[in-house]
This record gives C-alpha cells, sequence and structure tokens, in this order.
C-alpha cells in the first residue's frame, strides 16, 4: 500500500500563508470506536483516542479549528442510548488539557455554531456519525453536509479505511486539500512492510474462532511467509481435516474441505504449517479450570479452549526464529484466565523477539494490552484496525486512503 500522490498533514502544517494550516476549519476522521463498559458506560481501553492526539497537537499548534468526526459501534439510525462521543470527548480532555466541545449532532446548524465559537485551545467533536444511516451508505449528499463544516480534510482513522463510508470515502473526493494523519501514515508505512518483500523467515500466526473468518489472509499469506502457525479454535478445524477427534470442540464441518486445501497448499509451496500438538481442555466455556491434553486424545466430553504448553513452545521456536512476524487472532478463550497462557506467552515471546513484529488490531491487540504495559511495548507496531490491517495484507485497496490520492475533486 504505497502513499504515492497522498498528502502528508504535516506538509499542510509546515506550509506558510495561504497554503497553511492556519485559521482554517479542519476535520479531522479519527477512530473513537472504543471498548465501553456495558453497565457504566466508561470507556475500557482508550488507546485508540491516544494514538490520535499527535495528530490532533499538530493541527492544533498549527493555528486550525479542529473538528473531530468518530464513529462509535452500531447504533440504530436516530440517536442510540448509549454510543454518544460524550465520554471520548470527556477522555481526550483528560488527556490533552484541550477543551472539547460536542454538539448534539454531527451535520446541520448545531455545529456549525459551535465551530464558529471555537477559540485557541477548543475543539470540536462531532456526535456519532452513524447516528445518521447515510454514514454507512457513502451517501453523497450527507459527505456535502460533512464538507460545509470544513476547509481541510485530514484522515487518521485507520480502523475506518477500509470501509467505504460518507466521512472516510465520499467527503475527502469533496475536498481540495486532503491529507493523511500521522497514525494513517504510521501504520501504513508498518504494514507495508509485511506485503513488500519481508524480511525473511517471515513467521504469521493466525488465531480466533473461525476459519471463514480468514480464508482470505490465508490464502495471501502463504504467498509471502515460510512458516503459518495457527491456534485458536480455528484450529480445531484444521485437526478435524487431519482426522483427530476434537470431541465436543468448535469445528466448522462446512470449512474441513477447505482446510485440506489450504494445507495442502501450505506442503506443495514448502511452507511449515504449525499446528497445536496439545490444548488445553474443559467441559465447557463457562469452566474456570482446564487441563492439557494432546490433540489426539482429547478426553470424552471436552473441548479444546487453549493452545497447550507444547504447542506454545513449538510457535515460540518459529517466532524467536523469524525475521519477520505478524499475528492476528488470539490463541484460545483469552478472556478467561484459565485459557489465557496461550495467548499471553505467545505475546510475550514476541514481545522479546529480535524480528519485526507486528500485531494486526482487533482481539490480539487487546490481549497484548492485557498481557502488561512492558509487554505491549516490546511490539515493533499493535495496531489499531483489525479488519483494516487484514484487507491490507490481502492485497485488497482501502477505499479510505484511495480517496486521499490526488485527483479531480468531484464537483
Amino acid at each position: 500500500m504505497k502513499l504515492t500522490g497522498i498528502r502528508s498533514v504535516e506538509d499542510l502544517a509546515a506550509a506558510g500563508g495561504a497554503a497553511g494550516l492556519s485559521g482554517k476549519r479542519v476535520f479531522i476522521r479519527v477512530d473513537f470506536n472504543v471498548p465501553l463498559d456495558k453497565k457504566t458506560g466508561k470507556i475500557t481501553d482508550d488507546s485508540r483516542i491516544r494514538e490520535a492526539i499527535p495528530t490532533i497537537k499538530l493541527v492544533m499548534e498549527a493555528g486550525a479549528k479542529v473538528i473531530l468526526a468518530s464513529h462509535l459501534g452500531r447504533p440504530k439510525p436516530g440517536k442510540t442510548e448509549g454510543l454518544s462521543l460524550e465520554p471520548c470527548g470527556g477522555r481526550l480532555s483528560e488527556l490533552t488539557g484541550y477543551e472539547v466541545h460536542l454538539p448534539d449532532d454531527c451535520v446541520g446548524d448545531s455545529p456549525k455554531k459551535v465551530i464558529y465559537d471555537l477559540r485557541a485551545g477548543q475543539i470540536c467533536l462531532l456526535e456519532n456519525l452513524r447516528f445518521h444511516e447515510e454514514e454507512e451508505k457513502d451517501d453523497e449528499g450527507f459527505a456535502r453536509q460533512l464538507a460545509e463544516l470544513c476547509d481541510v480534510y485530514v484522515d487518521d482513522a485507520f480502523g475506518a479505511v477500509h470501509r467505504a463510508h460518507a466521512s472516510v470515502h465520499a467527503l475527502p473526493r469533496l475536498m481540495r486539500e486532503r491529507a493523511a494523519g500521522l497514525l494513517l501514515q504510521k501504520e501504513l508505512k508498518a504494514l507495508t512492510r509485511l506485503v513488500d518483500r519481508p524480511e525473511k523467515p517471515y513467521v504469521a500466526v493466525l488465531g480466533g474462532a473461525k476459519v471463514s473468518d480468514k480464508i482470505d489472509v490465508v490464502e495471501a499469506l502463504l504467498n509471502v511467509v515460510d512458516t503459518l502457525c495457527i491456534g485458536g479454535a480455528m484450529a480445531n478445524t484444521f485437526l478435524a481435516a487431519q482426522g483427530k477427534n476434537l470431541q465436543k470442540s468448535r469445528i466448522e464441518e462446512d470449512k474441513l474441505p477447505l482446510a485440506r486445501t489450504i494445507m495442502s497448499k501450505a506442503r506443495d509451496r514448502g511452507i511449515q504449517l504449525l499446528l497445536p500438538v496439545d490444548a488445553v481442555v474443559a467441559s465447557s466455556i463457562d469452566a474456570t479450570q482446564g487441563e492439557p491434553a494432546s490433540v489426539d486424545a482429547i478426553p470424552e466430553g471436552t473441548m479444546a479452549l487453549d493452545i497447550g504448553p507444547r504447542s506454545i513452545e513449538q510457535f515460540g521456536q518459529a517466532i524467536e526464529r523469524a525475521k519477520t512476524v505478524f499475528w492476528n487472532g488470539p490463541m484460545g478463550l483469552f478472556e478467561t484466565p484459565a485459557f489465557s497462557k496461550g495467548t499471553f506467552d505467545v505475546a510475550r515471546i514476541m514481545s522479546g523477539a529480535s524480528g519485526f513484529t507486528v500485531v494486526g488490531g482487533g482481539d490480539s491487540a487487546a490481549a497484548v494490552k492485557q498481557a502488561g504495559e512492558q509487554i505491549a511495548k516490546g511490539f515493533d507496531h499493535i495496531s489499531t484496525g483489525g479488519g483494516a490491517s487484514l484487507e491490507l495484507i490481502e492485497g485488497k485497496r482501502l477505499p479510505g486512503v484511495e480517496a486521499l490520492r490526488s485527483a479531480e475533486v468531484s464537483e
């Protein structure tokens, strides 16, 4: 994914006079789609807000009026209780000292008034874009309403660039001045290293629940990796495809032929495909403790809920030898302490590895942070976008990135 033809927000901020940002209204599409506690409504992980701060500060210090926009969750059309961006505004204010004003909508007179009245040290955070169904429909009319609020467009929402939505696709194409934010540039630079002549040996570690969620990324990785480690519930389908009895373990029966095809492709291409040799098993996902068992002898009435100690060692040896490592998807039911060791140990081993290490967002990024601050610091890159990082590795074009490239502006 090249940045050819895409301006940087640094270029805009550095330009003087009329070409600069001073006095201009700058719309920054951020990704404040943060996890919220279902009971209290409080933010449980503010990483995405923290990651947006460098771009926000850069634009503020260039003398611009800053307008932030994001979606949060999957609201029904119209305002949905519990999905206002108000907690994000409060957290951003705590982290930066800026005064954050939240109008009651993202388009119309309410945000226009807030933006007009902005003074130094103040920010306008628009209300949840998805309160309008036109956002997800990439509606140009809605994008034009957003365009009325600003002079310059900056995309810093890597977690949303794989969606052709109005604020990331239709809107930038309406703007003469558009650029990539610092976070977006950092994400593209790190993830492109995994696609564009990665240093070998290259090891990919995939986990999560379903093979069906990862078909495209597996196909893409088989073209570049030397070793593919598969854990999590998706490994069960591969093991079942080898004829192993996984007892009550979750298996995608309709994907057994696909698993056999993938194993055959790996073998034909000389790729080492590592599957768990043991697992931590229990009678149900509600269990509070488990016991290790060989994948050749899973006890009757139990299910695999984490990779076992021998599998951790085998995956770890491959990671430690690698010069490039990509990880997406937990190794087990890591939210439950009894089944978190596989995921946390992979995180610890990757953190200490000498190669270039990248975590592809989603649950695996959350797991790394849960494993501890020091472990998280050891990674070269922890992506803020699970879906976007996978689509980039799959070689797909990301609508939000393509919309930033130099081209004729829609009239």
